[in-house]
């Protein structure tokens, strides 16, 4: 499998070649039903996958539940989360500390954006931390990447697109299309607001056919993509015309709303090519931009588009043409017989036979958000007892997620970020000198010292974490169970051997179980506690330095 070429990259071998197509058991199979057996492992990858740093509760609760049963707790509907509080901000004339800012009037004397854009991304974080056995955080964040919009500085323009992308995360995709088309998020920031009879603007046309929606396919002639042409973002453009955002920050009292303007709206025929069959789009006034994606959604493309992209996300980034015909083809008739909603698809294929596949364990690089999740969920980091310092800890995690290169609010453009599209790297962009050093330093100071901020230390609990583990005084059974929390699959016997030498330098393995068992017998002995702890955190150090750890 890729796993040398991904650890290569990680110890700073970076290969600019593509990496050689994995070897897949079966893939006649592929999109079939998973027969195998239901393991931890398989359990493991599952939430893996679909989560946020899934914890060894949570994964024993899956292995536990079994595969039909875990699916159906992931996609399990539930209500959107309470929403964002102003936690620490005295000034807003509007919002009392430990109130919500979602509906709350701007400030034509104060600039209330800083607070609120604070506390918008640390609730993201709170969202991720408590997540649960659930896949809605992890195709929050996939819609996006794939709707990506940056420098949008009003936070309740963002709250109102998040919670669009939340609340539509596995419903139906022609449906999220139309809604993120008229988004006041959205319209702002491809300048859909701008497009208007007089001067029509292309920005957003052009980006819902060629990433939103059908995909840019090959050049078949001048100015015609295979897919769409250049006469069809013009003519789309027209007819999205008229559309405008309410409620950007400087207007106090204005409702975030988008609201359609019929005198800006182009009232002419607007007539598309032979790449949507030559249809003709009338004058349809608020309900026009409804009917193109209609348009758009007529084509089979639009499937096997949408189903590759997910099939990156939550799979792997190389797809072969046996992966498109015996994955993707499935998956995207799945699709269409569906109607275009998503859940049956997403769930046939992370239960299919190729999802399982042994190749695909360990394939992919965590995204920074999973890394750092990792070191502070899966190490089990205590929680804050009150909402304020439970926000302050939410944004701090938040700034060191920045330093990796992601960031919520902020991919670097339209098409998101490059792990997800750009070849031949893919997950790969994610680790270079700087990202590999942010992430170990990360890590490093988590595990030892902790973060102190604003008077709550960040700690990494070292002994009840240990104590909570199955068999911790034999050091074998000790370093193998806590790679299976860490990493995604099991380590060598070379591994274990040379990890043991940071527990017990070269003596034998009953002398770990000797001092461990002398803790256990005197835990208020502070000389044994100290001696077990700092063990345990330089052990933990050294894994989570480990190429491994990065991976998922």
């Amino acid at each position: 499998m890729d796993r040398r070429a991904t650890l290569n990259t990680l110890l700073g071998n970076k290969r600019q070649a593509p990496s050689p197509p994995l070897k897949f058991k079966n893939l006649d199979a592929g999109f079939q039903a998973y027969q195998g057996e239901w393991t931890i492992e398989q359990a493991r990858h599952l939430l893996k996958r679909t989560t946020f740093a899934p914890t060894k509760e949570s994964i024993k609760e899956a292995f536990e539940l079994g595969l039909e049963a875990t699916l159906d707790q992931l996609f399990s509907e539930k209500p959107l989360p309470d929403p964002p509080l102003n936690y620490d901000y005295q000034r807003d004339p509007n919002v009392a500390i430990g109130e919500t800012w979602i509906n709350a009037p701007n400030s034509a004397t104060i600039n209330l954006r800083g607070y609120r854009r604070r506390s918008l991304k640390a609730w993201m974080w709170g969202q991720m931390l408590d997540e649960g056995i659930s896949i809605r955080e992890k195709l929050t964040l996939f819609w996006h990447n794939h709707f990506a919009i940056n420098n949008i500085q009003e936070p309740r323009f963002l709250y109102q697109y998040i919670s669009l992308l939340r609340e539509n995360a596995w419903g139906n995709f022609r449906a999220l299309v139309k809604a993120i088309t008229i988004d006041p998020s959205m319209l702002r920031f491809l300048n859909g607001r701008q497009n208007s009879l007089r001067a029509p603007n292309e920005n957003y046309s052009r980006e819902l056919l060629e990433l939103f929606a059908i995909g840019k396919g090959e050049l078949a002639g001048p100015g015609d993509y295979s897919t769409f042409t250049e006469e069809d973002v013009k003519e789309i453009a027209r007819a999205l015309t008229g559309w405008v955002d309410l409620g950007y920050a400087g207007r106090e009292d204005t409702k975030v709303d988008a609201q359609f303007y019929p005198a800006r709206h182009d009232k002419g025929e607007k007539q598309l090519s032979h790449r949507f069959n030559n249809e003709v789009i009338p004058d349809m006034a608020e309900n026009e931009y409804a009917h193109v994606v209609d348009i758009i959604f007529k084509q089979d493309e639009v499937a096997r588009f949408i189903s590759r992209k997910l099939y990156r996300w939550f799979v792997y980034y190389q797809i072969e043409e046996d992966i498109e015909k015996n994955v993707i083809e499935p998956m995207a008739q799945l699709l269409i017989d569906n109607n275009y909603d998503l859940k049956p698809a997403l769930m046939a294929l992370l239960k299919s036979q190729h999802f399982f596949d042994q190749a695909l364990k360990g394939a992919m690089i965590k995204t920074p958000f999973d890394f750092t999740l990792s070191v502070f969920k899966q190490l089990n980091f205590a929680k804050p007892d009150d909402y304020q310092k439970s926000y302050i800890i939410w944004y701090g995690m938040d700034r060191l997620t920045t330093l990796q290169q992601m960031e919520y609010f902020n991919p670097p453009d339209v098409a998101g970020w490059k792990a997800f599209y750009q070849e031949p790297l893919y997950y790969r962009t994610w680790i270079n000198a700087t990202t590999f050093t942010a992430r170990m330093k990360l890590s490093d100071f988590a595990v030892t010292t902790g973060y102190k901020i604003k008077g709550f230390h960040l700690a990494f609990p070292a002994l009840e974490f240990i104590n909570s583990l199955d068999n911790p005084s034999e050091p074998n059974d000790l370093i193998n169970e806590i790679a299976a929390i860490l990493f995604p699959m099991p380590i060598t016997e070379a591994q274990v051997k040379g990890l043991k030498e940071i527990l017990i330098p070269g003596l034998p393995d009953f002398e770990w179980t000797v001092e461990y068992l002398q803790y256990l017998e005197d835990p208020e002995n502070s000389d044994l506690r100290d001696i077990i702890d700092n063990k345990i955190r330089l052990l933990i150090k050294t894994m989570c330095n480990m190429a491994e750890f990065n991976l998922i």
